[in-house]
């Protein structure tokens, strides 16, 4: 894989990681509590791991995505529920973002990915309250 390559793939990584802060800013607003301390943990996870990304393109040569001023969400978010079903969703698609950089990648980079689909993986299913047989990979659930 060349590097344009890998900025490509990587760039595609770090838009998914975008919306997926922006999601958590506007989930963590109707959380209180725990769920609201775990959506906080998120969304800070979620911007290291977004500049993390975006140093790498950088590094690369590469121009990194930028953050959209705003992301499209599937509904209105007016409740706790709400904010903890767009939680689940946001990393079930961020999961499935990076299994398709796991496909692509190699080395250091595939290391990355498959952490980062781990992460998802969990981060979805803690949300979902339960785990699916395929994280990142929708058509096989």
């Amino acid at each position: 894989m060349t590097g344009r390559d890998e900025v490509a793939v990587l760039q595609e990584v770090l838009a998914a990681e975008h919306a997926v802060v922006y999601g958590y800013g506007v989930a963590g607003a109707r959380l209180t509590g725990g769920p609201r301390r775990r959506a906080q943990q998120a969304w800070d996870g979620h911007r290291a791991r977004r500049d993390e990304l975006a140093g790498l393109v950088t590094g690369l040569g590469g121009e990194p995505e930028p953050t959209a001023t705003t992301y499209n969400l599937p509904g209105p978010v007016q409740s706790a529920e709400d904010a903890r079903a767009l939680a689940t969703l946001l990393e079930e698609r961020l999961a499935a973002v990076w299994a398709d950089a796991v496909a692509a990648l190699d080395g250091d980079l595939r290391d990355l990915a498959v952490r980062g689909l781990g992460e998802a993986a969990v981060a979805a299913a803690r949300w979902r309250g339960g785990s699916v047989a395929f994280p990142g990979l929708p058509e096989r659930n």
